[in-house]
Order: C-alpha cells, then structure tokens, then sequence
C-alpha cells in the first residue's frame, strides 16, 4: 500500500484509518473512499439528469449521454459483435465513466484542498482501487469465457507444437490484472505527485498547464483501461 512520499519537506500522504477486525489490523486509505464515493454521486447525478427529460430533439446533456453510449456501443460491436456487445455493454461503458470521473476529482479544486492528513488525490492514486477494478475485469471474463466455452476455455490455445506459446497465453490470465492495475495507477500517481510538486514550488497559477495536461491524461488513460478491458472481453467470449 502506498502510503507517503516526501515532496519538498512536507509530507503527501493517504489518510490512514486503521480499524481491528477479528483481531487483524485492516488499514482504510479515507481520502480515496471519499473520492471513490464522491465520484459514484456524480455518475449518478450525471446519469438522472440526463435521462431526465429525453426528447426527440436531445438537449446538448442528453446529446452528450449519447454519443458516449454510441461511441463505446460501436467500440464494443467491432470488437465482439452486435450480440455479444449488447450483453457486455453496460460494464464496458461502468468502466469508462467511473475511471473517468475518478481521474477527474483528483485535479482542481480538490488539489488545492488538503486535509490534516493527506488531500482528496483520485481513487486511482490509490493501487487498492485500480487493483480491485482489475480482479473485477479478469473475473467478468474469465466468468463469460468459460461460460462460452467451458473449461477448454484454459486450454483454448494448447498446441504440443506451441507449448511455449500456451504457456505464455495461460500466463497471460494472471498477468492481465496486474498491467492493468499499474498501467492506471502509475500514470494518475504520477501525474498527481508532478502537480503538487509544482504547487509546492510556485504556488496556485504556474501549475494550471500541468493540471490541464493532467485531465488529457486522465481521458487517455480512461479509455485505455476500458479498450483493454472490451479486448480481454472479446478474446474470452470466442470460440476459435
């Protein structure tokens, strides 16, 4: 867990709450639950007005509800196929929008906002958070490729000639989830240490550029995620 880094003298830390539970110490990092759950109020206000008054003429929020779900609704379909993009649609388009958001509420204002331990950093600082989202994505497609295909889904790659080549696809299964947990994690982790560096050195205007390359990240790295995501997806719900 991380837990601190030392930025020009002043400490950057989680806040740690530390409970006992059955006689085991569980350590909770509180800055990023708020966040977490900060971000999942948003997605729902998001979503309730949005559907609030759908017309035939969209107003520009219903227009942007949209073309968010048509943009990953085709993602998926060139994927996997209009079927199978119906069906899988829904946690494809919960990743999205929830890593999204997640990125988002680590910038401002909340970077200029510091509690007495710690500041509200993203979710995604958080290696906790981007791991549970990773297990989350390996056991959906796991679930539905063996659902698809059975047990030979573990074996679907096996050739005597390509033993190498099916162990390292049988590799892949346990490796997928830990690129995916770092790959979000090191970049939203980074980006938010770039930021306070910058605002312990100059103060609040010098920073703005970084933080604004900070939200171009936090889009990349989003959808990055997400197309990796609906790739795993795909290759497990296959039959060849």
């Amino acid at each position: 867990m991380i837990k601190s880094n030392q930025i020009k003298g002043k400490l950057v830390e989680h806040w740690i709450y530390t409970a006992n539970i059955f006689n085991h110490s569980v350590s909770f990092n509180i800055d990023t639950i708020l966040t977490m759950w900060l971000s999942m109020f948003l997605l729902i206000l998001f979503a309730l007005l949005t559907v609030k008054k759908l017309d035939m003429i969209p107003s520009k929020l219903q227009l942007i509800g949209e073309g968010i779900v048509k943009y990953f609704n085709n993602l998926a379909k060139s994927s996997m196929g209009n079927d199978n993009a119906q069906k899988h649609i829904a946690i494809i388009l919960t990743l999205f929008m929830f890593i999204l958001t997640a990125n988002l509420v680590g910038q401002l204002p909340f970077k200029l906002i510091h509690l007495a331990k710690g500041e509200f950093a993203s979710p995604n600082n958080d290696i906790n958070m981007t791991a549970a989202m990773a297990i989350v994505v390996s056991i959906y497609y796991i679930y539905f490729g063996v659902k698809k295909n059975g047990f030979k889904f573990f074996f679907k790659g096996f050739s005597i000639d390509g033993i190498i080549i099916t162990l390292v696809d049988t590799l892949e299964l346990f490796v997928r989830p830990f690129s995916l947990a770092l790959r979000l994690f090191a970049n939203i982790f980074a980006g938010e240490v770039l930021v306070a560096t910058v605002v312990s050195l100059t103060g609040v205007v010098f920073p703005l550029p970084f933080m604004l390359f900070e939200i171009f990240v936090a889009l990349i790295q989003a959808l990055v995620f997400t197309i990796l995501s609906t790739t795993y997806i795909s290759l497990a719900i296959q039959e060849e």
